[in-house]
């Protein structure tokens, strides 16, 4: 795991014990830090087990925190005074904007800050090293997973993390010249504050979260610019321009003197992805510019970068082909989890049998209508289903099909050697599934199943 010295002796509150709150408890523990972690849920925190208590014995439980030559203990920070804390470690799924924790940590002059920012802070502890951060509303997951695969395959010590994999204080440092490829997420860059990537890249900006930013897409896109503004000058700035808010953003930086530090990524630039098997479609074009651009700063030669366009393999529930049945090629988008990143994927197939549906997070799907030419029949599935139907009925035959599997069974049906059936949800999952992965999973069996 990643330690400091930086944190010997310091007090934390850590609120949110999933697996980046435990990793976050772990490190600050092996580091010499104390900790008073907390999670309503009973289970979560049962996970942090008696063997943690590597400073101290006696009982880990209590309401309170006070000094103890036990290092953790289990303390709810809205209940404990906060006052000589170094800081409240926050999950980012912690609603800043409307929970408690917000003020009561403003209130004890105590910084609210997440892994990320423990990781920014012992980056002196580690051996020399970069860091690349990629953030945006679509394509974050892609473009990390890209160029932690190109450095790879070019010989550079390198690793993902951050809103991907395993939580960055669980991995092991680096050696000299290694490169961290961070995704970073809206609400981690909330909790960020010093991290000065070697190369920030961001893809786009369309609505999503908004109920984190009060429905305000300044105050969204103002998150996704704290990034750039924790950057030192000189540093590498990849911006798609494909929208006015990364643009605006990219003029930003421009104007603070800082023009010859970025490098822009047009939208609809032409480009032979023949050679790339897991980068098709218009939104992998861009994801492979801004992934270029990235490595072109690090210092990775051309054909090695190309070497790892060619050989990387599309991750898990991103426009991922999981089967051909009968002439049928099966797509699991699962990711898809708004119309912007939706819309690629049915650009990129020529016949569709678009399966959509879920928690909607706005009421219309606007940005895929260039797709919908290639829409053979539209199935949806869950909360949003009857207003999807409702809505796409104009342009294509619909069947409200309701849950998933009913989906996948009727798309099988109907469909003809070279068609494609794709997952795209255009939603979130939770109205029926724990996650998109578990909604991912359920399209690969109910596909396995025919």
């Amino acid at each position: 795991m990643i330690t400091s010295p930086i944190f010997r002796g310091k007090t934390y509150a850590v609120l949110g014990l999933a697996r980046s709150g435990i990793a976050t408890v772990d490190a600050l523990l092996a580091s010499g830090a104390t900790v008073a972690a907390w999670d309503s849920n009973a289970e979560r925190r049962a996970s942090l087990s008696p063997s943690r208590r590597v400073r101290g014995e006696g009982p880990i439980d209590g309401a309170s925190h006070s000094p103890s030559p036990n290092p953790l203990s289990f303390a709810d920070p809205l209940e404990i005074d906060l006052t000589g804390f170094d800081g409240v470690v926050v999950s980012p799924g912690v609603p800043i904007n409307s929970h408690p924790i917000a003020e009561k940590a403003r209130a004890a002059g105590v910084p609210l800050i997440g892994d990320i920012e423990l990781f920014a802070q012992a980056r002196a502890s580690l051996p020399p090293h970069k860091v690349v951060g990629i953030t945006g509303t679509n394509g974050k997951s892609t473009t990390t997973a890209l160029i932690d695969h190109i450095c790879r395959a070019a010989g550079f010590p390198s690793l993902a993390g951050g809103n991907i994999g395993i939580p960055i204080l669980a991995h092991d440092p680096l050696p000299e010249g290694g490169v961290y490829v961070l995704e970073l997420s809206s609400y981690q860059i909330d909790l960020t504050h010093s991290l000065d990537c070697d190369v920030t890249v961001l893809l786009n900006i369309s609505p999503d979260h908004l109920d984190r930013y009060d429905s305000d897409m300044a105050r969204y896109a103002a998150s996704k610019e704290r990034l750039f503004t924790m950057q030192s000058a000189g540093h590498a700035a990849v911006i798609g321009i494909g929208d006015e808010w990364s643009t605006g953003i990219a003029k930003t930086l421009a104007r603070a003197g800082r023009a010859e530090d970025v490098t822009k990524i047009a939208p609809g630039f032409c480009m032979d992805q023949s050679r790339w098997p897991a980068l098709q479609g218009p939104h992998n074009a861009q994801n492979a510019l801004a992934a270029i651009a990235a490595c072109e700063a690090l210092g990775i030669p051309t054909a090695a970068i190309d070497r790892g366009l060619e050989t990387y393999a599309a991750l898990p529930h991103r426009m991922e082909i999981i089967a051909v049945k009968d002439g049928v090629r099966y797509v699991n988008d699962s990711k898809a989890t708004n119309s912007d990143s939706t819309a690629p994927a049915l650009q990129a197939f020529d016949r569709v049998h678009w399966i959509l549906g879920g928690r909607a997070k706005t009421n219309d799907l606007d940005a895929c209508r260039p797709g919908f030419s290639h829409v053979v029949r539209a199935y949806t599935i869950g909360e949003a289903g009857e207003m999807f139907a409702i809505l796409l009925e104009p342009d294509m035959p619909v069947e409200r099909s309701d849950t998933l599997d009913a989906a996948v069974k009727s798309a099988a049906a109907h469909a003809s050697p070279g068609d494609t059936v794709l997952l795209s949800p255009a939603c979130a999952s939770f109205d029926q599934f724990t996650d998109y992965e578990a909604r991912g999973d359920a399209f690969r069996a109910a596909v396995a199943a025919l």
